[in-house]
């Protein structure tokens, strides 16, 4: 996925993701997991001649906190794990963590 958050606007083929990834990987088996991306929503794709093309369907930032609820869905103390997860940003993130809740609470 990182190869495709690089230049998220763009649609690439099955074979220039192969050529970026620079492994011995099969055009296949690159296109069984583009076709398996696509159908778990990871990725959007249109047909460009006869040919797939994909690009990203969710963000980086959407992947991370889909995997950041999926542990705390995990927990059976959410608050717990989600105060421990804050106890480890940084003061920058913190301090954009604050600006931000305080501008939700204006809305």
């Amino acid at each position: 996925m990182r190869l495709f958050w690089r230049d998220a606007d763009s649609y690439r083929s099955v074979r220039q993701v192969n050529d970026a990834l620079d492994t011995d990987l099969a055009y296949t088996t690159v296109m069984t997991l583009l076709s398996r991306l696509h159908a778990k929503g990871f990725l959007e794709r249109r047909l460009d001649g006869r040919a797939w093309t994909y690009r990203p369907a969710i963000s980086e930032g959407a992947h991370a906190a889909r995997a950041m609820a999926a542990a705390l869905h995990a927990s059976e103390d959410r608050a717990d794990v989600f105060l421990h997860f804050v106890e480890q940003l940084g003061p920058d993130e913190l301090r954009e963590l604050r600006r931000r809740l305080q501008r939700d609470e204006g809305r």
